[in-house]
């Protein structure tokens, strides 16, 4: 598909799937299209600017730019020297808000901790 310029879109953070969890999940599936030979570059892109295309939406998303709309994941190392770098999150900022490493590996711990007590 690839070969043919076929846009490809991330989807296993989509919900609904059995057994996985949409965030945790999206960065196995880079990997996995890593591994089936697309580069970084265009592994990141299905879960960026290739759905605000195919939204019609990049006006707004897709990229980080004034005026769009951004949810961003900030990295300790480069995912396009290594895709598994998705997983070295420093922080992320949702909706305008700022969250520390910190600050997430305490919502994970939480949300571990009230799964346990069901």
């Amino acid at each position: 598909m690839r070969q043919e310029k076929v846009n490809l879109l991330a989807g296993t953070d989509a919900g609904g799937i059995r057994d996985v969890i949409p965030g945790f999940s999206l960065h196995d599936e880079l990997a996995l299209l890593v591994q089936a030979g697309l580069t970084p570059f265009e592994a990141l892109q299905t879960a960026t600017i290739n759905p605000a295309k195919y939204l019609n939406m990049t006006k707004s998303l897709g990229t980080t730019e004034k005026s769009k709309f951004a949810d961003l994941v900030l990295l300790d190392a480069n995912p396009l020297d290594d895709i598994g770098n998705t997983k070295k999150i420093f922080a992320v900022v949702v909706n305008g808000r700022y969250l520390s490493k910190k600050s997430l590996e305490k919502m994970l711990a939480d949300v571990e901790a009230a799964a346990k007590k069901n």
